[in-house]
């Protein structure tokens, strides 16, 4: 470990990953500090992702592959069921091998990683963030850099200490649980989505496959939802009408910020990516892809500014995400506030209607359009999306 490195990476998860691998593959010294024993555990996520998502990033590898996804199911609060296929292949993740493999793309791409790394503190030059001070192994220690790159997840601390504000609305902060349960009988290539009041009021309940009997079950609820009834209860209450005689191999709970990105997500010497910036799908919840994407925008435009010798060429970070998804996100977000307020009256008429749609008609976007007829505001928002 040096005291200087162009690019310090917090944060180890796949916005870190990426950033340090893109900021490295243009030449410059990069290094990433990770607060936990292990890069890719704890896992805090339901594993989910599209091929299209991860391939841009890295080749599919069976290996951190638990189930091939190919169907979506759409379960209303009666209880009717309407299946439909995906319009791409998505996967699950083994998340603990798919995060590792991403840090040594980094690592191959000559990226140094120092894990057990708690980084409590930043160093500044004037008013541009010049460095971080961080514990390792019982010590203080103080690194300086000319871009560092917060990917330290929806906390970001970092980007606090850098004067951004990274605080959101406490209804946009879904609240999720999350069993990883085996002893279960479900068809591996489908993901299940279930939703109405008595599942998931304000979100959506979960049945990801992790194949050989077993899944990932989980919900998000609102912070607004969170606060009467926790996101716990409404799982313990799923599992004993759904599987009773599941075996809970392990439990995760935390926050996910469904929300549109931060006002700001870079200032002189800093950027944020993923979870930090608020990069996640606030339709889905999903941010792996998405975090991906970011980082590696971040980390190439953090090489670039470094290379050029312009530290303001930093702040074209914000715009270049805007342009790639940012923009796209505050449609999901639009979509997302008027599908999670439906009641369930208006979920059991959307499976009834859509149940109606021979197989090879249905689709996502299908099925979205047999939405607007519940909600015709969301006309133009579903178009820009799918049109």
């Amino acid at each position: 470990m040096k005291r200087y490195y162009d690019v310090v990476v917090v944060g180890g998860g796949p916005a870190g990953s990426m950033a340090a691998r893109y900021a490295a593959e243009l030449g410059v010294s990069v290094l990433i500090l990770e607060k936990d024993r292990d890069i890719g555990y704890p896992v805090r996520c339901g594993e989910a992702v599209s091929r299209k998502g991860v391939e841009e990033f890295i080749e599919p590898d069976e290996k951190w592959i638990a189930s091939h996804i190919t169907k979506f199911s759409m379960n209303a609060p009666d209880g009717t069921e309407v299946v439909l296929p995906l319009p791409e292949e998505g996967f699950v993740l083994e998340r603990r091998v798919f995060d590792y493999e991403l840090a040594k793309s980094a690592a191959n791409a000559g990226v140094e990683i120092l894990t057990r790394a708690y980084v409590n503190g930043l160093l500044f030059d004037g008013d541009a963030v010049s460095g971080v001070k961080f514990d390792y192994r019982g010590e203080q220690h103080e690194v300086e850099a000319d871009v560092i790159i917060a990917a330290d997840g929806v906390e970001s601390r970092v980007g606090r200490w850098a004067g951004i504000k990274t605080h959101i609305d406490f209804r946009d902060m879904e609240s999720c649980v999350q069993y990883t349960v085996s002893g279960i009988d479900v068809d591996p290539n489908t993901i299940y989505f279930h939703f109405g009041s008595n599942a998931a009021p304000e979100g959506y309940l979960w049945v990801f496959s992790k194949g050989s009997h077993s899944a990932n079950i989980g919900l998000g609820v609102s912070g607004a939802i969170g606060k009467k009834k926790s996101a716990l209860q409404f799982l313990e209450e799923f599992m004993e009408r759904h599987y009773p005689d599941a075996a809970i191999l392990t439990s995760i709970a935390g926050g996910v910020p469904c929300s549109v990105t931060l006002e700001r997500i870079s200032a002189p010497g800093i950027i944020l990516v993923g979870d930090a910036a608020r990069q996640v799908n606030p339709l889905s919840g999903g941010g792996i892809a998405s975090g991906m994407i970011g980082g590696s925008i971040g980390g190439r435009i953090a090489a670039e500014s470094i290379k050029k010798g312009k530290p303001q060429h930093l702040l074209t970070y914000d715009k270049e995400w805007m342009d790639r998804l940012g923009k796209r996100h505050e449609t999901f977000d639009r979509i997302k506030n008027g599908i999670y307020n439906f009641s369930d009256e208006k979920f059991n008429s959307i499976a009834h209607s859509f149940a109606k749609v021979p197989n090879d008609k249905r689709s996502l976007g299908n099925l979205f359009k047999t939405a607007l007829i519940h909600n015709p505001g969301l006309l133009i928002d579903v178009a820009r999306v799918f049109i």
